[in-house]
């Protein structure tokens, strides 16, 4: 039997950036995924010669001084960012938006948009930064997100004037802001918060909670890029960098349960037994509760039930000729087919098309298309087996429909096409049911209770981290968490 201090679950983001600080510090680790590729549901995955992105995209944390690029530099993992311009289009039936990397000349660029009020617009977007300023500056300065230390306190009441601009609007939703500053009635407004904060904190508007949205409506100008040959590049880059760091990583090894014994945990998985003093679980709170001994008794219920009133995805992957698109760079695309309806099931679509240099992706010239949607799980699930499957096609058709009206060009040269439903997404991924996103950021309280701000331990020396706890969403904000969460534990490690 190996022995380890630390046993990681899933190599998703988080996972992996546990998994490599804790061998940075020192930690014998061991990283077991099911999968024979690293990445979870931020990876690239090949079939029939193409290589797709599984379902992230677009990425943050690529900027200079932020976490991916000091990894990037310090292990030399020899991984291109591309900080594009545009970083996405946004395409409506009557407008189209292109936004820069540049945050004043995206707001000069939406001021004149029909019908804007300049004067309006500028003070909402004012309001805006004053509160992803604040917040930022945390996901830039790691040592100010918990877990907290003294030293780290004090800074924060150092700090604690800055806080007032996020305390004002904690428990709205991001609507009040528009109510705040007059644009209620302008659709535009609407229209680019709506999408914007469905595929950040998986919530409209209307719905989503004030400052997490107001943080991710900066999301495009901190950072954010393209991931050059897809984001199994860097997940490759970490998995390497885990292995010179001392730590030993262990794909296509499914970890079937763990558990307790005599003061230490048991990992069963596919090829042997590990025992550690404590299990870092990159997975969804369902499969941690379906695997772990003794039975958990409701410790993670409370975000098992936020997982469950999240989302799924519906994918369509596709090839398109080298012609279909003269910019050579990598484009990312907002399309929107009514903008009356709501921003889910093919209405609404993400879509991402690979570079021209990126020759690996697909063969003969070709560029690779990841396109998804958001499909809600709770209807989904009150359907029948073959209920779902009408759904989820009837999805995928109006999918093509928006592609169609709003980006004719990749229908009209395509040459491949492969459909996926939330379950594909399971298979492709390792992810319970085919959930994504994590824990919508709908409006409320609850986001700010101290077990929703800590590493969430399931039990004693079990730890959970991933996009439904500590951080949330995004795959810096998933990174982050699993490195927070492993310098925790190291401290109890004494490593």
């Amino acid at each position: 039997m190996r022995d380890a201090d630390v046993v990681v679950i899933g190599a998703g983001f988080g996972g992996l950036a546990a998994s490599l600080r804790l061998a940075e510090l020192g930690a014998d680790v061991v990283l077991c995924e099911t999968l024979r590729y690293p990445g979870g549901c931020a990876s690239t995955f090949t079939r029939q010669g193409y290589q797709f992105e599984a379902g992230a995209t677009l990425f943050s944390g690529l900027g200079e001084g932020q976490l991916f690029s000091r990894w990037n530099e310090a292990w030399d993992l020899g991984v291109r960012f591309d900080l594009l311009d545009p970083l996405v289009e946004m395409r409506t039936a009557r407008w189209s938006l292109s936004v820069p990397p540049d945050r004043d000349a995206f707001i000069e660029r939406f001021c004149k948009l029909p019908n804007a009020d300049p004067e309006a617009l500028r003070a909402f977007f004012h309001t805006q930064r004053r509160v992803a300023d604040v917040l930022w500056q945390l996901f830039d300065d790691p040592s100010l997100l918990p877990p907290l230390g003294g030293t780290s306190v004090l800074r924060h009441l150092g700090r604690s004037l800055a806080y007032g601009p996020v305390v004002r609007w904690m428990g709205r939703p991001l609507s009040d802001l528009i109510d705040h500053h007059g644009l209620t009635g302008w659709e535009p407004l609407r229209i680019y918060l709506d999408a914007v904060s469905q595929i950040t904190v998986q919530a409209p508007s209307a719905e989503a909670e004030a400052p997490f949205a107001m943080a991710a409506m900066d999301y495009f100008f901190r950072g954010t890029g393209h991931v050059h040959g897809g984001i199994g590049r860097l997940a490759w880059g970490l998995t390497e960098a885990i292995q010179r760091a001392g730590g030993e990583v262990q794909l296509a090894n499914r970890v079937k349960g763990v558990r307790r014994e005599a003061g230490h945990w048991r990992v069963d998985t596919r090829n042997a037994e590990i025992r550690a003093g404590t299990i870092v679980a990159n997975v969804l709170p369902q499969s941690l509760s379906t695997m772990a001994e003794p039975a958990l008794n409701g410790a993670l219920s409370d975000v098992e039930s936020s997982v469950e009133s999240g989302w799924g995805a519906a994918m369509l992957y596709l090839a398109i000729g080298p012609d279909a698109v003269s910019d050579p760079a990598p484009q990312h695309l907002q399309l929107i087919d009514d903008e009356s309806e709501p921003f889910m099931e093919g209405n609404h679509v993400f879509c991402s098309i690979s570079a021209a240099d990126e020759r690996d992706r697909a063969p003969g010239g070709q560029r690779t298309v990841t396109i998804s949607t958001h499909v809600p799980m709770t209807k989904l699930h009150d359907l029948g087996p073959e209920a779902q499957g009408r759904y989820v096609a009837t999805i995928q058709d109006r999918m093509r429909q928006t592609l169609s009206r709003r980006a004719p060009a990749l229908v009209d040269d395509l040459k491949f096409e492969m459909t996926a439903s939330p379950r594909t997404f399971a298979r492709f991924t390792g992810r319970h049911r085919g959930y994504v996103g994590g824990v919508p950021r709908r409006v409320g309280w609850r986001h700010y209770r101290p077990r929703a701000l800590w590493p969430r331990e399931a039990a004693p020396g079990l730890f959970l981290v991933g996009d439904s706890v500590l951080l949330g969403q995004s795959t810096l904000a998933v990174a982050l968490g699993g490195a927070r969460t492993a310098e925790h534990l190291a401290t109890r490690l004494s490593v």
